[in-house]
């Protein structure tokens, strides 16, 4: 009896302190979500599961999702290969699947007593691949809208570091142009972040993708949480969801440093962990039947989200790159004991899985990107194999979007891509769909396909993890969302998982140099003799169209090729090699190399990224810097009228660069960095030299004037034409302008606005009509012009297009033609049905080294219109006429080696470069 005194006592003492405590800190004082008393129900609701109960679970498999449309018919897709994502992934059902009242009855086998559903719809898959609709754990959909504009953004506020009282559902546009094409991709679920400029930016949400008929931001809520006092009725409780961010961008954003930040964080969990006490102190008096009924619970609303992730009732989702940050983060969470649900971007993750392991609560999965590296210093050691290595190391892998960083539309790739450089296929496909479900807490509903899940689904025109995989229906809570797909008949390979090739070795040098691994090749001026080679594509030395060595009738075969300094010596089969090549130098000594059935292929030209101008973009002392326009600056006097030359600013040896040409692509062509009127002349060079004095780096140092019209500029559209009006019309241009007027170099225009590209057309005209000459002209970006695509075709006029799949990022690129299965065709076939000169750009460094898959995916895209020499061609040929490369005269050409398969497969690799303009052969 004593004890019980004393404890009940010591229970009143610590509640009357907290009371003292909370009265005189101001910061702590109360705040109400209504006006009423709080109950002790309210204690008991803090330790409420926010797991669904099995009578949950019940009761909705005969009741139905609670997003549920009345009025939805059941829907049965016969004769499919269902990946299911259950027995970690590996399950493939071949069979039927049962939707109704948005969520999914029946998998493989339906009994024909399910098929009797009244106003039941039937879809013959037609043995097609389908797969639970995509989960994008990092979003920012809806908050950075498409197309961008000042009264859409909403992504950040800049208000202070420390924000969880922040929601991003506050600022979730519901007429974003993305959101149709996401669905197009397969995406249903998405976690919709705030911006990574805080700290602590904010609260997140997850929404279901398709259109509702109250067009809220609401109605498209997926498990709101009650603090949202959405539905009095709903009393489940459920996870709700926050963003917080280390390293560089909060600290750009305020003027911090890492010890700031850290600081900034323990001082507000520390805020929440005395909240959190004082609550607990006053439901264990309240539980001892020690409260008087008017004492209020205490609370406080900017704090009161943080102290529900000290509680475990918020999923985290956590902005950190750097194994430094990684550590104060896995420090931060011991100290408060807070669970992370995942980190995202991540960058040094795989370097540090054992400290990842430390966190408090489990381990956190880890969200990446698949190639997105190094446009900051805390991403300069990204990995493309770090999916593997993470995964080899027990941590639960997610890929991710960071949309409209890349468009969520193609999230799909990412997982392509982890596949291709060695993550097992069904962690593959699961790090688009079960894993961030997992992670994002609704892995019970979303994620798989299984009895009582939600109805989201996608059926593909081929193998999900097949380069442009793209659907032919998606549904979202039972509801299909394409009107009409485009639908493309994809070539059988396509339908089964891509063989990829072995990256053992540099999984393993990834690892030991810690995401630097040496990128040089091994070089020899001798013979190598290339044997199993099944293609032999050439440009003929001087630049010519690209050409099979191959008639059309010799079957792929047992083909050996002899190079020497780089160049083509001869080519036989197998058994014909000691005549022919033994007969042109052919030794025993040469070194032999295994292609696997692969391919030789010219080297691909890339434009439209700072390649070769910028080593880490967000670094100002790693690249060249931005010119001065002098329609919107004030130019120095010593500069006089001369036009910038980006030759003058090269840098070599940049890991961009070397990837690229570790990718296939040998020859860059960048402007000076810029983004005002007038950029200046670009230059040609070799993605693999060393310096610029090596022979055959420089490839042509002055290639094509370049200059930009567009609406965001400070000087209007039609400033920015009169002053190209005035340059073209008057007769004291000199140096650059001169040799424009005289069409000796190509005049470069980055435009993606079709209106704009209209006027430019009639510019043209009224040059070429008063001119000796006609003006070359070459649109670049390029997004609405297959608007004009007839007119741009008649003018002569060239395009690349960069990106090279469309998107609506701001007003002057909103009229996207968006390609299947949205439309039939897509901008590159309407431009090549016009006769129009057409290659494709790049935007980003880093995706220089991607060039040749996006050719493949072009050719997809265009069921059968764009063959193999036509793809090519967009990258070579087209490329060289749109940047004046077509009349260089050069000595050898570049001639990638691909092992394996052919240029555009997931079962080859690049495993080094013939080079004839540099006379040797580099093998990696």
């Amino acid at each position: 009896m004593w004890d019980t005194k004393r404890k009940n006592g010591r229970v009143l003492v610590a509640f009357g302190l907290t009371i003292v405590f909370l009265t005189i800190h101001s910061s702590f004082l109360p705040r109400y979500l209504d006006n009423t008393i709080p109950t002790p129900r309210q204690c008991a609701s803090l330790r409420a599961s926010l797991e669904p109960s099995s009578d949950f679970i019940a009761s909705r498999n005969t009741l139905g999702s609670d997003r549920f449309v009345e009025g939805t018919p059941p829907v049965l897709i016969r004769n499919a290969k269902i990946l299911t994502g259950a027995r970690n992934g590996t399950e493939i059902v071949f069979g039927d699947i049962l939707l109704d009242k948005g969520l999914v009855i029946g998998v493989g086998y339906i009994p024909n007593a399910l098929t009797r559903l009244p106003h039941l719809r039937v879809v013959d898959a037609g043995g097609k691949w389908i797969s639970p609709g995509i989960v994008d754990a990092h979003s920012h959909l809806g908050v950075y809208s498409a197309p961008a504009l000042n009264g859409a953004s909403d992504g950040n506020s800049m208000k202070s570091p420390i924000q969880p009282w922040l929601r991003s559902l506050d600022g979730l546009n519901t007429h974003d142009d993305a959101y149709k094409l996401a669905i197009a991709g397969g995406v249903t679920t998405a976690q919709i972040l705030p911006g990574s400029a805080n700290n602590i930016g904010g609260q997140a949400f997850l929404i279901k993708l398709r259109p509702t008929a109250e067009r809220s931001a609401s109605a498209m809520l997926l498990e709101p949480p009650l603090t949202l006092l959405l539905n009095s009725s709903d009393t489940r409780p459920k996870y709700r969801h926050m963003k917080h961010a280390c390293g560089e961008n909060p600290s750009r954003s305020y003027g911090q440093t890492r010890m700031d930040s850290a600081w900034e964080f323990r001082r507000a969990y520390d805020q929440a962990r005395q909240i959190k006490e004082a609550q607990d102190s006053f439901c264990a008096a309240a539980e001892q039947g020690l409260w008087d009924g008017q004492t209020p619970f205490p609370e406080n609303l900017q704090r009161e989200a943080l102290v529900d992730v000290l509680r475990g009732r918020v999923k985290l989702s956590v902005h950190c790159y750097e194994a430094v940050d990684l550590d104060a983060l896995m420090r931060l969470s011991n100290e408060f004991k807070f669970p992370i649900a995942s980190i995202h971007h991540a960058g040094e993750t795989y370097l540090v899985p054992d400290l990842l392991k430390k966190a408090w609560g489990g381990v956190p999965s880890i969200a990446l990107f698949a190639s997105n590296f190094r446009k900051k210093r805390e991403a300069y050691r990204g990995s493309e194999f770090a999916p593997r290595i993470l995964a080899d190391n027990g941590l639960p892998v997610i890929m991710k979007s960071d949309h409209p960083v890349l468009n969520s539309r193609h999230l799909m790739y990412e997982a392509q891509q982890a596949h291709y450089y060695s993550l097992n296929p069904a962690l593959a496909l699961a790090s688009v769909t079960a894993v961030p479900a997992n992670a994002l807490g609704v892995g019970w509903r979303v994620g798989m396909l299984a009895s009582g899940y939600d109805a989201d689904l996608v059926i593909w025109d081929s193998h999900p993890l097949a380069l442009g995989a793209t659907p032919v229906q998606v549904y979202i809570d039972g509801i299909p969302q394409l009107s009409s797909p485009a639908m493309l008949h994809k070539p059988a390979p396509f339908q089964d998982v891509p063989v990829t090739p072995s990256w053992e070795q540099e999984v393993k040098d990834t690892i030991k140099f810690e995401g630097l691994p040496p990128l040089a090749g091994r070089s020899t001026t001798g013979s190598v003799l290339f044997v199993n080679v099944s293609q032999v594509w050439t440009r003929g030395g001087g630049g010519g169209a690209v050409t099979s060595l191959l008639t059309a009738d010799e079957p792929a075969h047992d083909w050996q090729v002899l190079v020497q300094r780089g160049a083509i010596q001869c080519f036989a089969r197998a058994d014909a090699r000691r005549g022919e090549c033994a007969a042109r130098g052919y030794s025993a000594d040469a070194q032999i190399v295994d292609l696997m059935g692969g391919a030789l292929a010219p080297g691909l030209t890339t434009f439209g990224s700072d390649l070769g101008l910028s080593a880490i973009m967000l670094e100002p002392s790693t690249t060249d810097g931005r010119v001065f326009d002098p329609l919107t600056m004030v130019v120095p006097s010593i500069l006089g009228d001369s036009v910038i030359r980006a030759v003058d600013g090269l840098q070599f040896g940049g890991r961009n660069t070397l990837y690229a040409y570790r990718g296939g692509v040998t020859t860059a062509v960048v402007a000076p960095m810029g983004h005002g009127f007038l950029q200046g002349l670009s230059v040609a060079f070799a993605t693999g030299a060393s310096n610029a004095l090596v022979h055959g780096a420089i490839l042509k140092s002055e290639t094509a004037l370049h200059i930009s019209v567009h609406s965001e500029m400070l000087a209007s559209v039609s400033t920015q034409i009169g002053a190209l009006r005035n340059l073209l019309f008057s007769r004291s241009s000199l140096g650059a302008w001169s040799r424009v007027k005289n069409g000796e170099i190509p005049l470069v225009i980055k435009v993606h606005n079709a209106d704009i590209m209209a006027t430019l057309l009639h510019l043209k005209g009224e040059f070429d009509a008063l001119s000796t000459s006609s003006l070359r002209m070459t649109f670049a970006g390029a997004t609405e012009a297959h608007l004009l695509a007839a007119e741009i075709g008649a003018a002569g006029v060239s395009v690349i297009l960069a990106p090279a799949r469309p998107y609506p990022a701001t007003w002057d690129q909103r009229r996207i033609l968006p390609g299947p299965p949205l439309s039939r065709k897509t901008s590159v076939v309407t431009l090549l049905e016009h006769g129009v000169n057409v290659a494709l750009g790049v935007q980003s460094d880093y995706d220089a080294r991607n060039a040749r898959f996006e050719l493949a995916w072009a050719a997809l895209d265009s069921d059968g219109v764009i063959d193999h020499k036509t793809a090519m061609a967009l990258s070579t040929n087209n490329m060289d006429k749109a940047l004046g490369l077509d009349h260089i005269t050069l000595h050898g050409e570049d001639l990638v080696i691909y092992q394996g398969g052919g240029v555009f497969d997931f079962d080859s690799k690049v495993i080094g470069v013939a080079s004839g303009r540099r006379a040797v052969v580099e093998l990696f």
